[in-house]
């Protein structure tokens, strides 16, 4: 018999009644609330197009690093679930891939990814039995003759998601012509850009130079001259505001910053055009532009999103074989502190930028990050990111940051997700955290029940809003 598939009303609060109680009263009062995907990376050709997925496979397994990473784990091909690779497609039969999917549910029992599943398929696909190799086909059936159905196209359900705003992620040379068209199609659903220039940043991207040669075909400047690159840069900037930017987003291996004088920036940048360019000098030069970055955004208001500390692409030979961002980030130690004084010393005490920081090291939330939002304007912290995206390191944000950063030095919840239908999955988990966290704080008299509702519509709606100025 399979085994039923349910989802209980009182997740992720406290077992004690008194405390689970108010975080009900809490969780309710938000629960409604239209969602604000500010930073992510979803397919915006889905939104353009609005064409069915394809099936399960296309639609849940393909896109979902979270997934296929731990499949991989277990030693299981990329390929074998529909992944695709460099070398084209995957040739992997989507019903076969589902039931690989389907045998290994059990490999996801304690993690996120297994909430986010269930809320899905429960609240999503309204199945009551949950997913394993008996049922495999039954979803796999089900799911497709859903996604023929017009109620599960990708604007039917961003509407369903009660979705007010979604931003996508592009990079200084995407066209964007899927947000040209949808622009053009009359739709109300509000799906912006953000500004992602690391392949035109990172001198020791693979793409580097046939990436500036596109940027000089795009923007007509001299790219290859500091001023024409920098001229660049603000060009691009101008068309992704065009299409609804308000952000930028800047995925560095660490949080370095420089502030270097004209001269020197400008000979450290005739040296990265280079072909063979020194560690020392890339860094360096990823450096200086975080504060270049600054500077423009300072200029043109887009919110500034730093996400160091990942050791990106770590397996050489997925890297080799599929490409970036295929799961195997890898969290590294990260410094704040002296990183980012070279920024601050110009910028820190500005009251019209945001930078809003994240960090895969949670050894510095409350050493670094939090006394530093603590104290400058122009920083915030953004919400626990890949590996932490979980109820255990939500609530390990919010206990570590709370007490010198306050929740006003936050900006909420974002889901930063390839995966479309995770998206209310994800906000629920984090509006449940929250009210649990709130609800403590009220249990034991550190907090009226008057500001915890009021601080938990500010988390879920108004401090989104505000910090990435919606």
């Amino acid at each position: 018999m399979p085994k039923p598939l349910s989802l209980h009303a009182d997740r992720l609060f406290s077992s004690d009644p008194a405390h689970r109680a108010i975080a009900r009263e809490l969780y309710a009062s938000v629960k409604s609330l239209p969602i604000l995907s500010p930073h992510g990376h979803t397919d915006p050709s889905w939104f353009a197009d609005n064409q069915p997925f394809e099936n399960a496979t296309a639609l849940f397994l393909s896109p979902d690093h979270y997934i296929y990473r731990m499949l991989y784990s277990q030693g299981i091909d990329m390929d074998a679930v529909g992944v695709g690779s460099k070398a084209g497609p995957s040739a992997a039969d989507p019903r076969k891939a589902w039931h690989i999917f389907a045998a290994n549910q059990h490999l996801f029992r304690g993690t996120p990814t297994y909430m986010w599943m269930s809320y899905v398929f429960a609240e999503i696909m309204g199945f009551d039995v949950a997913l394993d190799e008996t049922t495999a086909d039954l979803y796999f059936d089900r799911i497709g003759e859903l996604l023929a159905t017009a109620d599960y196209r990708p604007r039917a359900l961003f509407e369903r998601f009660n979705i007010e705003l979604l931003a996508t992620t592009e990079g200084p040379t995407d066209t964007l012509e899927h947000h040209q068209k949808i622009k053009d199609s009359g739709w109300k659903g509000r799906v912006v850009t953000a500004y992602r220039p690391d392949p035109v940043i990172d001198p020791e991207h693979e793409d580097f130079h046939d990436k500036l040669k596109l940027f000089a075909d795009l923007t007509g400047e001299d790219v290859h001259s500091w001023k024409g690159y920098l001229a660049a840069h603000r060009k691009r900037r101008d068309v992704f505001k065009t299409y609804g930017a308000t952000s930028t987003d800047h995925g560095h291996p660490t949080a370095q910053t420089a502030n270097l004088s004209h001269s020197d920036t400008k000979d450290l940048f005739h040296r990265i055009l280079k072909k063979h360019v020194s560690p020392e000098d890339a860094e360096l030069f990823r450096a200086q532009m975080l504060t270049e970055m600054a500077r423009m955004s300072l200029d043109d208001g887009l919110t500034m999103q730093i996400h160091p500390g990942s050791f990106r692409n770590h397996n050489k030979q997925v890297f080799d074989a599929y490409g970036r961002d295929k799961g195997c980030d890898i969290p590294l130690p990260t410094n704040y502190v002296h990183a980012l004084k070279p920024l601050l010393d110009v910028f820190g005490n500005e009251k019209a930028l945001t930078v809003i920081l994240f960090t895969l090291d949670e050894t510095n939330y409350s050493r670094e990050l939090a006394p530093l939002a603590g104290h400058y304007p122009i920083l915030k912290l953004g919400p626990s990111w890949w590996f932490h995206d979980s109820p255990e390191g939500m609530t390990r944000f919010r206990e570590q940051v709370t007490e010198t950063a306050g929740f006003y030095n936050t900006v909420g919840f974002n889901d930063d997700t390839r995966a479309f239908l995770s998206i209310p999955a994800r906000h629920d988990v984090a509006r449940r955290i929250d009210a649990n966290f709130l609800a403590r704080l009220v249990t034991e008299h550190r907090l009226p029940i008057e500001d915890a509702g009021e601080v938990i519509q500010d988390l879920t709606y108004n401090l989104p809003k505000a910090a990435y100025k919606l």
